[in-house]
């Protein structure tokens, strides 16, 4: 199995200017070179049949990628409608601010096959492209935004993969996020 960090996730997960929240300690094209010279602890169905989750020990200072909200830090939160890039249309998204997550003990992967990139209009020549990665606490996926649920739904050409919303997974996610924030 071959992996390419795709450019999307490259820009997210190792951005020019390097943030907290983002990966640590490591260049894109070590990443890269990492995913690819060591097998995963495990290997996770994602939510569609085109999607992996490949998860690693945290071999990086990596910070998890949520943070609990509680009475004594959800005054942190803060809210804006943000686009992922230029082409999408902005979302509502939700993050802490003054809030600094431990370090994670997983990093897990998030891969879409060669297919589903092409028809996505972002063609890969290796097995299985990078379009982002969880920094978590367990071995175990955390659930995917609602917001991200609901653009996957809405199909490629509004930045989604065209895969049906999930009532059941909708609802789990909504559980999850309503308990917890990402960071910044």
């Amino acid at each position: 199995m071959s992996i390419t960090l795709t450019e999307f996730a490259r820009t997210r997960l190792f951005p020019r200017e390097p943030r907290p929240n983002t990966i640590q300690d490591i260049s894109a094209e070590a990443f890269e070179r990492y995913l690819n010279d060591h097998p995963p602890l495990h290997d996770l169905a994602g939510y569609a049949p085109f999607c992996r989750l490949h998860v690693h020990c945290n071999w990086t200072s990596t910070r998890c990628l949520t943070v609990p909200v509680t009475d004594d830090n959800r005054h942190l939160l803060r809210s804006s409608y943000e686009a992922r890039h230029r082409n999408e249309l902005p979302v509502l998204v939700r993050w802490f601010e003054g809030v600094v997550a431990p370090a994670a003990a997983y990093l897990i992967p998030i891969l879409y096959s060669r297919e589903q990139l092409r028809a996505e209009g972002s063609p890969i020549a290796t097995d299985w492209g990078v379009v982002g990665c969880l920094y978590t606490s367990e071995p175990a996926e955390i659930p995917m935004a609602p917001i991200t649920m609901m653009r996957n739904a809405l199909g490629v050409a509004e930045g989604g993969s065209g895969v049906p919303l999930d009532a059941d997974a909708y609802r789990r996610s909504v559980a999850y996020w309503r308990t917890h924030a990402n960071w910044r």
